[in-house]
């Protein structure tokens, strides 16, 4: 029996380990490929390794999750890919399926969450837990959609960015979660409150907490 062949995205090593033992331990599946950045996976992709759905994790230390995403996609526009991520689906999820992905779960979730995304998005639909599901829907339903087009308008690294302004971070604790310089994280606070059109510092503080606390 050919079996599912699975590749995986993730810098820590511990976190591979594990999901692989678990895909492996399915009589039709099997980890065929690791990478550990964003270069790496798509080094893969372009070379001998095929598989037939990618995980991918969003914080990775090259290059963003949400534009490795789109590369594949790009590189291979039929090839699924499941985010498996530590970072709030309420508020990453969205932006993950715009980018190309096909599922979100969160990796506090139980194994069978995970081994029950892979098969659900191989055949070719989307995966959600219920609440996000739901709350998709209703802002669809809603017709709040609109609301999001600025939102929309920033870069991956940005939208983090403005995330972790949000939970209440500075530069300098920004600069370090992401591997980024000062100088860097400030640039990216200089284009997001152009796009959002905020007139200040203390604006796009407001702005970024009042994101955090709706998206919940």
């Amino acid at each position: 029996m050919l079996k599912t062949q699975v590749m995986l995205v993730d810098d820590h090593a511990m976190l591979r380990h594990g999901m692989a033992m678990l895909i492996n331990a399915e009589p039709d599946m099997e980890v065929c490929a690791e990478a550990e950045d964003g270069g790496d996976a798509m080094s893969r992709l372009e070379s001998d390794h095929h598989p037939d759905v990618v995980l991918v994790d969003l914080s990775l230390k090259t290059l963003s999750g949400f534009e490795l995403i789109k590369s594949m996609h790009i590189l291979i526009p039929a090839l699924p890919v499941l985010v498996v991520s530590m970072h709030d689906e309420t508020v990453y999820a969205e932006r993950a399926l715009r980018s190309g992905a096909r599922g979100y779960v969160m990796k506090q979730e139980p194994g069978d969450v995970l081994i029950a995304a892979i098969r659900e998005i191989l055949t070719g639909n989307y995966f959600l837990s219920e609440p996000m599901h739901t709350k998709l829907l209703n802002r669809f339903v809603t017709g709040n959609a609109g609301a999001e087009l600025l939102i929309n308008s920033l870069t991956p690294s940005e939208f983090e960015v403005l995330h972790l302004i949000g939970s209440g971070h500075s530069s300098k604790e920004i600069a370090k979660l992401l591997s980024r310089s000062i100088k860097t994280i400030e640039v990216h606070r200089a284009n997001i409150r152009a796009k959002l059109q905020l007139k200040d510092g203390a604006d796009l503080i407001r702005y970024a907490t009042h994101w955090i606390t709706a998206e919940h």
